[in-house]
């Protein structure tokens, strides 16, 4: 064959990778692998392994140890021993280890990528190429965040023991990703590599000793779910980070939701592939293929919905025809094929049975006619759906495999209804080679991530991670080693539910002057209007010596489901310029502080004189420092070893309910409200069950401070009834409940229908009087949601 016929039927002989020294490094391990606790591998505690397997041809590569209760036991101790003489280190000394440890993954890199495509059967060119390098680069990367930790985190320390669990599809890297940020920050780590894939997390544990890293610092423990469910249960762990699927995702939300442990979850996804009609449809195909089949689409921010513009469509399905044609599948070692092996029989068998429910539901599916399968091992052809309905099972569930569903739209109105139209909020990709076009669409999808002319681009110093049901925190750049920090007085506050109010008896007579009259009629407050409670009753409000101060209204199930409705037709104050949205705060401020006398005296019938004047005061100030904070959290402009650029900003999370604190009605509510609402989120606020009756002076400071309607609804009533609604409803996109730690763990455990984010005290005492604990960064990282949007420059 001429070399011309070579470059036009690029028909290539086989490339094959030597995995000789891999085989060597198992061999030295007589292909049989124990736990690593306490800086050494040892055997499991039940002395139970299982194989892991080689998914392109079947054999066995080596047996593996089963953790257990025991083994997880022993290894959360061994890290809680470490744990002080690591953060103890100096600064520069944990960057030294982390950059330690990039260096011997660079040293050892052709192996570990030998090794992860024999265990896990993608191509070795992505090992090779993507995997390994990117991890010594999430290791680099943390070593300068070591070094800077206390001049750029300041008040900021570690969780402490952190618990973490990996998939399967990337297993050196999503390793990478959490152990990494992990030290950095100061955490020790018990870290649970997926069932299917263990064996470079070992090779990697084996690198931990040959750079000299304390022992117990980062233990591995080997095992199925059993042994994941060992660690999320354990009761010593400060936090639980999970890469995974919905399903578990969910699963672990709701075991960790009676205990104080943080949690970060990176779900699944169905990612849109949005082309429009002036894109350069040869570049996006390309960009297409590596959307779809890289990893052999076992990737959960695969662009595995092609969404296209209706007047290119049929041009741009023959070119993806085209393009799959030349796709190449066999052994993942040869270096000139584009898809690998499927992970597990399991997996495949899934794959296939989604295809089929697909075409039984309408779809037409199209594979390569000519292509040569492998006789062994467990493979599948890359697959285009086409003629897809959006609300089709392919449309909508992640299949997790090399398969593209393919749809339409006519304009870019449609085409963000179309790609928000799922559960997941994971990734996108928009091709257009209009930026006004691309950045207008890019703004408007429900993604953590967003890549312009572009698809599959990672690195450390981005941000990465889900909204909706793909989960929530972030992996990488500044915003991701927030995930292993708390503020220092939060991690040091005692357990309390409640602060006791002060009381200041010797104004009592002043405070009974000034209360309000028994037949004040005060309302909720839903769409900026006042309401009548559904439920057509009332409560008593009394002193703190029992008399009686009026009535407030009792909302219940149907109030909340107005108010919520009220609340995301607000949605246009998310798009109201953090200018505008500032004034609209400084004139509450305004209004608040020409209030502030009348306000003084009712209050003072509740908590005492001297709370109320420092609560409307202090109220007053932290208005003004909301409004300060609306057009100055901003976002920040990443610098990716690329030529491209990512804009990671800061979005509202949408729909937050509130459960106000008990004990300071009006500063509590101000302090947890105006941060929502100045980021760009509407809020439903359950008030103060000891003195509701402050809505009828907080909605009279709204009605006049041009507050849009709907913004801030508050509906009074007993808080554990309207949390558990607001808990459980759909719509709401977080919980944000400072009332104690009964009602943090029914804010957890019954929201995890759509996996809300959940914000709360914790159990701990907050003095919403001190700046430090009431005010500030923390409230307003909870208030967003980082957006990263990838911008590609130059030529």
């Amino acid at each position: 064959m001429s070399v011309t016929e070579k470059f036009l039927s690029m028909e290539y002989g086989p490339a094959p990778e030597d995995p000789r020294e891999a085989l060597v490094w198992l061999d030295r391990h007589a292909r049989k692998l124990g736990h690593f606790i306490g800086g050494s591998f040892r055997p499991p505690a039940e002395g139970v392994y299982f194989d892991t397997f080689d998914p392109s041809t079947g054999e066995r590569l080596a047996a593996v140890a089963q953790g257990s209760a025991a083994d997880i036991d022993a290894a959360v101790k061994a890290a809680r021993a470490a744990l002080p003489e690591w953060q103890a280190l100096a600064p520069h000394t944990r960057a030294r280890y982390l950059y330690a440890l990039a260096r011997q993954v660079q040293k050892h890199s052709r192996r570990l990528a030998v090794l992860e495509t024999m265990d896990n059967g993608k191509p070795i060119r992505e090992s090779r190429d993507l995997d390994i390098p990117l991890v010594a680069r999430h290791f680099y990367h943390h070593a300068g965040w070591a070094q800077l930790l206390s001049q750029e985190f300041p008040g900021y320390v570690a969780c402490g023991v952190v618990g973490q669990i990996i998939p399967w599809n990337f297993p050196l890297l999503m390793l990478a990703w959490k152990i990494a940020p992990a030290l950095a920050t100061g955490n020790t780590v018990v870290l649970k590599p997926a069932e299917f894939t263990p064996l470079t997390a070992l090779a990697f544990a084996e690198i931990c000793q040959e750079v000299g890293l304390p022992a117990g610092v980062v233990n591995i423990v080997t095992g199925d779910g059993s042994t994941g469910e060992a660690l999320v249960k354990h009761p010593d762990v400060d936090k639980i980070a999970f890469t995974g699927s919905t399903e578990v995702g969910r699963t672990i939300r709701k075991a960790t939701a009676q205990s104080h442990k943080k949690i970060s979850l990176e779900l699944g996804g169905k990612s849109p592939f949005i082309i429009f009609e002036d894109a350069d449809l040869d570049s996006a195909v390309e960009g297409l293929v590596d959307g779809i089949w890289l990893n052999q689409g076992q990737v959960c921010c695969a662009g595995s919905r092609l969404l296209m513009q209706e007047s290119v469509a049929e041009t741009l399905l023959c070119k993806v025809r085209e393009r799959m044609s030349t796709l190449r599948v066999g052994s993942p070692l040869d270096k000139a094929i584009d898809i690998g092996a499927i992970v597990a029989r399991v997996q495949l068998e899934r794959i296939q049975r989604l295809v089929d429910q697909g075409v039984a539901e309408g779809a037409s599916c199209w594979q390569p006619p000519s292509l040569v399968m492998p006789s062994r091992g467990l493979f599948f052809p890359p697959t285009l759906l086409s003629n897809v309905h959006p609300t089709s099972t392919v449309a909508q569930q992640e299949i997790f495999g090399p398969v593209l569903a393919a749809m339409t739209f006519r304009t870019p109105r449609e085409a963000v209804e179309l790609a928000n139209n799922t559960v997941y909020g994971l990734a996108a990709s928009v091709w257009s080679e209009s930026i006004n076009v691309a950045l207008h669409v890019a703004a408007q999808l429900k993604a953590g991530v967003v890549w312009v002319n572009s698809t599959n681009l990672f690195d450390a110093a981005c941000g990465f991670g889900g909204y909706k049901e793909s989960g929530y925190g972030r992996e990488g750049g500044r915003e991701g080693l927030y995930e292993y920090l708390e503020p220092a007085w939060f991690k040091r506050a005692s357990r309390s539910t409640t602060k006791p109010p002060v009381i200041d008896q010797s104004h009592e007579h002043e405070g009974h002057a000034a209360a309000p009259p028994i037949d004040r009629t005060v309302k909720l407050y839903i769409g900026g209007k006042q309401a009548r409670p559904d439920s057509g009753y009332s409560i008593e409000v009394r002193s703190a010596d029992g008399r009686l101060l009026g009535e407030a209204p009792l909302g219940n199930r149907k109030d909340i489901r107005n108010a919520v409705e009220a609340a995301r037709k607000a949605d246009g104050w998310a798009r109201t310029t953090a200018h505008n949205r500032a004034q609209v705060l400084y004139y509450i401020g305004e209004n608040l502080s020409q209030r502030a006398e009348e306000i003084v005296g009712r209050l003072a019938a509740v908590v005492g004189k001297e709370q109320a004047d420092a609560e409307v005061r202090q109220g007053i100030e932290r208005v003004f420092s909301y409004a300060a904070w609306a057009d100055k959290y901003d976002g920040t402009v990443h610098n990716p070893p690329f030529r491209s650029i990512s804009l990671a900003m800061h979005e509202p999370v949408g729909t937050v309910g509130i459960i106000c604190p008990t004990d300071v009605p009006l500063l509590g509510f101000l302090s947890l409200v105006m941060p929502a609402i100045a980021m760009g989120n509407t809020v439903v606020a359950i008030p103060s069950e000891k003195y509701p009756l402050i809505i009828g002076d907080l909605y009279q400071v709204f009605e006049t401070s041009d507050l849009p309607g709907g913004v801030v609804n508050v509906v009074s009533g007993r808080s554990n009834e309207l949390l558990k609604v607001l808990a459980e409803h759909d719509d709401v996109d977080a919980i944000w409940s400072f009332v104690g730690e009964a009602s943090s763990v029914a804010a957890k455990s019954l929201s995890v229908g759509n996996l809300k984010q959940v914000f709360s005290d914790e159990g701990r005492a907050i003095d919403w009087f001190n700046m430090e604990q009431g005010e500030g960064r923390w409230f307003l990282h909870h208030a967003t949601q980082v957006k990263n949007i990838w911008v590609p420059y130059g030529e």
